[in-house]
């Protein structure tokens, strides 16, 4: 390896073209390290998403029955919550496999297909919850008696 074709600070180094010298040459993406770090951060995302449905699914049943849509709503927080593990397994094996190898690259492809329409089912199901609501003042107030209001 030249010494001389090549740019650097000691730290790094910066390969050059040696037919264009002061040009630098840009690596080839290595397509398996960038889809591993798209899987990774989707994962994160998947994470965040069913840290909310946990949250959710808390609050709903410490409200209990008196929600309008209780059962509803324990319903399509659960369905969600499977799903997301569902997709966090599928990431996991996709993470695992090179596509740089040609045996894995129609597996990887099937995955992330199966990976994506799980996705949008599982964002139709949020905001089907996020329609029916999570507020907690209606719930509540229906158990109040007037009795119960203190008026200044």
């Amino acid at each position: 390896m030249e010494m001389n074709n090549r740019v650097g600070n000691g730290n790094s180094v910066t390969p050059m073209d040696d037919e264009n010298p002061g040009r630098r040459v840009h690596k080839a993406i290595d397509a398996n390290r960038y889809a591993s770090k798209k899987t990774l951060a989707q994962g994160m995302l998947d994470i965040a998403l069913l840290t909310a449905n946990a949250s959710q699914l808390k609050y709903i049943l410490q409200v209990g029955k008196q929600h309008e849509f209780y059962t509803l709503m324990v319903t399509l927080i659960s369905v969600s919550i499977v799903l997301q593990i569902l997709v966090g397994v599928l990431f996991v094996v996709l993470g695992n496999l090179n596509i740089n190898k040609e045996k894995d690259q129609r597996k990887a492809d099937v995955i992330n297909n199966i990976t994506t329409g799980i996705i949008f089912v599982i964002s139709l199901v949020n905001v089907i919850i996020s329609g029916f609501g999570l507020d907690a003042k209606p719930a509540l107030l229906q158990n109040l008696n007037r009795e119960d209001i203190i008026e200044p």
